[in-house]
């Protein structure tokens, strides 16, 4: 299994509790944060990090990039690495193993990442969808999709 190229040096894997970032709205809990010593603060932002980064990897070496590789070899690629880390996320989840569980989400978003920027979707594109969803029971946000014929 392929692992996210890492614009940072490797962590030690302590990590220390930080103090929680700002919400933005009032009445949410605060984003989540942990202190990774000689990296910094981990944010959700660092999902909009790694997406520039993989766009940056587009049309480069791919003897010397993952993200590259992956690329030039076509969305049906992606969509079936993207599909076998699901998988192996969801065999994680089930088995208990959390570490692991945690390791294959990575590998996952990482993934997911990777087939947006080969679709041309932005994160904030996905980020405004979850918004606009924010606050609508799931249910009644499921009742309201268009209905499929077929299924």
């Amino acid at each position: 299994m392929a692992k996210p190229e890492k614009t940072r040096k490797n962590a030690p894997s302590k990590a220390t509790p930080a103090k929680p970032a700002s919400g933005k709205a009032a009445g949410k809990a605060p984003a989540a944060t942990i202190e990774i010593a000689a990296v910094g603060p981990a944010t959700p932002d660092v999902l909009d990090r790694l997406f520039d980064v993989v766009e940056s990897r587009r049309g480069t070496d791919p003897s010397v990039s993952h993200s590259a590789r992956l690329l030039a070899r076509g969305r049906r690629k992606i969509a079936q690495k993207f599909g076998e880390e699901a998988v192996e996320c969801l065999i994680e989840a089930v088995a208990d193993n959390r570490e692991e569980l945690i390791s294959e989400s990575a590998d996952v978003l990482y993934h997911l990442i990777v087939m947006w920027v080969d679709a041309g979707v932005k994160p904030a594109e996905v980020w405004t969808e979850l918004l606009r969803r924010e606050g609508t029971s799931g249910v009644a946000e499921k009742a309201a999709r268009p209905r499929d014929p077929l299924a």
